[in-house]
């Protein structure tokens, strides 16, 4: 264990520029998401799904998430390839990935609309954790946080370009209303196939210019002589769970309520403005398909404010620590969220949008970096998969909870489920203050040391942690 901590001190800092391009392949992974985030819902009901039915149709994402993530997180721990431990997973699941996005708006039926989604979640989640894992990889501990609020910041930017690429199409002169013989608009089509070209282009971008660093010769020789087989990977996952450092269990109640929140708010967003703005709750009308292009306009505000939250947000991380940042950034969104069904305005809806585009900028940074100073280097892989299960968990609750209560408790009106999203977002802010984590750990005071004078002036800031 001396060597690895030996070895994890010694990581160079990397300049700015070089976590950037690390990172780009990131893009194109959170491109992917946002089309499914702002356009399955309404190719679900293009198809004739009906509302109270949607969070089934959402199930590929969390069961994908809840198999394969912990799965490849371990496999990448101990793979040796000559292209590195996490680029052929980064590969593959790009490939994947953007076949996925080629065929999902050519679905002529439901079922094949939600096959289909299940082949594109299960690429993006090969892709996802080995790509967290190499923050870690090739990091040292001092710069987790700019590593990981640099892949919210290209989250923030690959949804902004995927929600408003339906928008964008329509002011370069695409038809609105043209749709094919399922309904589905013809800028939706072409948004996923921008999507296609963005996932592996930005993929094969990030793994030209950023290769992995050659494991030390002592450790490539425990791993080649470690067993094999997937017997023994599940076994490293079973023990895995039951080593669990205390801040991963802590963290897992603060991602409950916020992931049930946004899964909550992704599924009927697009209906509830419908319903709420254009006063329709019929697929087949104008004003559902521009409560769609307005979605897709607010959700990319929304996603416009992370990318530029995520760097902004560094300097309050510091001084301020994540978990208080993260706090304050999830009580602005489900204020925000609580608010939206008393607009009627889409102009207003910016308003929550900015809190809404805080919280996601958090969402997907800081709570990687209050996991990675408590996780075992040897372990990464297998705990960021882990750490996975605790947003696709959530996702499979909401899913078999919501059509339990929809009609009974909430209305069968959608902007109620937005509102219940905003007071989940409020009940995940007060589970954050619980969370305990060293934010300097023996290795970052190293880093630390060596890095204090030229980043801080000479001092050491803890993060109040």
């Amino acid at each position: 264990m001396s060597t690895i901590l030996s070895a994890l001190a010694a990581k160079p800092r990397m300049r700015f520029w070089q976590v950037v391009n690390m990172n780009i392949g990131f893009f194109g992974i959170q491109f992917s998401f946002g089309l499914q985030q702002s356009s399955m819902s309404p190719i679900y009901r293009y198809l004739g799904a009906d509302e109270a039915s949607l969070p089934y149709l959402w199930l590929a994402g969390p069961v994908t998430g809840l198999l394969v993530q912990p799965l490849v997180g371990a496999l990448s721990d101990r793979t040796t390839s000559r292209w590195g431990r996490r680029t052929p997973y980064f590969l593959i699941g790009a490939i994947l990935c953007s076949i996925g996005l080629l065929l999902m708006p050519y679905s002529p039926t439901l079922w094949m609309a939600a096959s289909l989604l299940w082949i594109l979640d299960s690429a993006n989640n090969i892709t996802m954790e080995p790509y967290r894992a190499f923050v870690s990889d090739k990091l040292p501990p001092s710069q987790h946080s700019l590593g990981f609020l640099t892949q919210s910041a290209f989250t923030g930017l690959g949804q902004t370009l995927a929600y408003l690429a339906p928008s964008l199409l329509v002011w370069l002169g695409m038809d609105k209303d043209a749709v094919n013989a399922n309904h589905i608009p013809h800028i939706v089509i072409a948004a996923f196939m921008i999507g296609a070209v963005c996932s592996l282009g930005s993929v094969l971008w990030s793994v030209r210019t950023t290769p992995e660093d050659p494991l030390p010769a002592a450790t490539l020789a425990a791993l080649r002589a470690a067993p094999s087989g997937w017997r023994h990977t599940l076994a490293e996952i079973g023990a895995a769970l039951r080593e669990m450092p205390p801040t991963m269990r802590q963290l897992a109640w603060v991602k409950l309520f916020q992931w049930y929140a946004m899964f909550c708010y992704w599924q009927f967003i697009t209906l509830a403005l419908a319903r709420t703005l254009f006063g329709t709750s019929d697929p087949a009308s104008q004003g559902f398909r521009d409560a769609g292009l307005l979605n897709g306009q607010i959700g990319a505000f929304y996603n416009l404010v992370a990318f530029f939250a995520a760097f902004a947000m560094l300097p309050f991380v510091r001084r301020h620590g994540a978990r208080n940042v993260h706090g304050v950034c999830l009580l602005l969104a489900g204020a925000g969220m609580l608010a939206i069904p008393h607009i009627h305005s889409p102009a207003l809806l910016l308003v929550p949008m900015v809190g809404i585009g805080l919280a996601w900028a958090s969402i997907m940074g800081n709570p990687y970096a209050m996991l990675a100073s408590s996780l075992p280097p040897q372990r990464t892989g297998v705990y960021m998969g882990i750490f996975n299960m605790f947003i696709v968990i959530p996702m499979i609750v909401q899913i078999f909870t919501l059509p339990l209560y929809y009609q009974a408790w909430l209305g069968g009106r959608p902007e109620n489920v937005v509102r219940l999203a905003g007071a989940l977002l409020l009940c995940a802010a007060a589970a954050v203050t619980l969370v305990r984590y060293n934010a300097r750990n023996a290795i970052e005071r190293t880093e630390q040391a060596h890095a204090g004078a030229e980043r801080d002036g000479g001092g050491i800031r803890r993060d109040p942690g």
